[in-house]
């Protein structure tokens, strides 16, 4: 072969080698450009106040409720921060946001302070709709995208909402079978250990009593109906999820096991009306009470500790008390 094949071979070798290298850099920075369009795009979703355009892939998401940041982090999307009032928090919740890298935004019950929410720089705020009041919606909406989820705290309308914000719809169904599960083998171990006994959730105030209706909704459907508990015939049918009463009304309730919620409020003591209670013939009267079937209910723990963790731990509880 003469030397000027040779050479001409090589050349168009190099050629080769330099349209080659060329079409992978271009494919390279169109899949890389593709990838980048994709994780900073955004998608339409209806939420309680209506339609908002969200990130499709948010970096740095607020969540407003404690209850819902649990519901995501079991879902395995954890948000980045959640506002967080301690006074009313159960107690494994904060141990539990810190082992999930959720940071807190401590704050005041039902108060935002929309300076410090903007200062966190939120590429998306995620809370409870129902009860929202549209302005506080709009100031929210100035500081980030906001999804006011169509539903309320409770697990069963709430998750599924939020699961398919995140497409998430498949896990939450799994977390929500598991959860199923652990209800059921508590209802069957209730049942079988107390049966038709009677139960009265009883919250003490500073300036009155009240009882928890069987068929309201949230905490009241946990103790009636996903743990079947049997309230007093005196109040079966109230749909109230805690009424007003008097003590002398106790002894026509007269349960067989009776939760006390020693209710806990800004700014309220109830150390005076938990001793009025205590010291009244009435109560000593009660079976509940001559039984010794009087247990303690924490007001974070039913209010505010609800989720597939919360909510376990709470059902154990009930459980540890009445099944004996």
């Amino acid at each position: 072969m003469s030397r000027r094949l040779l050479s001409w071979g090589i050349l168009v070798m190099i050629c080769s080698l330099l349209l080659s290298a060329c079409a992978s850099g271009s494919n390279t920075e169109a899949n890389t450009a593709a990838a980048t369009e994709q994780d900073t795009g955004t998608k339409v979703v209806k939420d309680y106040f209506g339609e908002v355009t969200i990130p499709q892939h948010p970096q740095n998401v607020l969540v407003l409720s404690s209850i819902y940041a649990e519901y995501l982090i079991e879902m395995g999307v954890p948000p980045q921060m959640v506002i967080f009032v301690p006074e009313v928090e159960p107690d494994y919740r904060a141990p539990y946001f810190e082992k999930n890298g959720v940071q807190m935004i401590q704050a005041e019950q039902y108060q935002y302070n929309y300076e410090q929410l903007l200062s966190l720089s939120p590429d998306l705020i995620v809370g409870i709709g129902v009860g929202m009041e549209p302005g506080t919606y709009e100031e929210l909406s100035k500081i980030a995208p906001t999804v006011a989820i169509n539903a309320d705290s409770e697990m069963k309308t709430a998750m599924p909402d939020l699961a398919a914000i995140f497409d998430k719809t498949e896990v939450s169904q799994q977390v929500l079978a598991t959860f199923d599960a652990k209800a059921k083998q508590a209802r069957e171990q209730i049942q079988q250990a107390i049966g038709d006994k009677t139960v009265l959730i009883l919250r003490v105030e500073s300036e009155r009593y009240r009882v928890m209706g069987p068929k309201a909704a949230n905490s009241s459907a946990f103790f009636y109906q996903t743990l079947g508990l049997h309230s007093p015939e005196a109040i079966k049918d109230s749909t109230d999820w805690f009424s007003p009463i008097s003590l002398e009304a106790l002894p026509d309730m007269n349960p067989d096991y009776i939760f006390v919620e020693d209710r806990i409020l800004k700014d309220h003591d109830n150390t005076e009306s938990m001793k009025r209670l205590k010291e009244n013939k009435v109560w000593a009267s009660l079976t509940a009470v001559k039984n010794d079937h009087v247990f303690p209910l924490k007001t974070s723990d039913f209010v505010h500790g609800v989720g597939p963790v919360g909510s376990v731990l709470l059902m154990n509880n009930v459980v540890e008390k009445l099944v004996k």
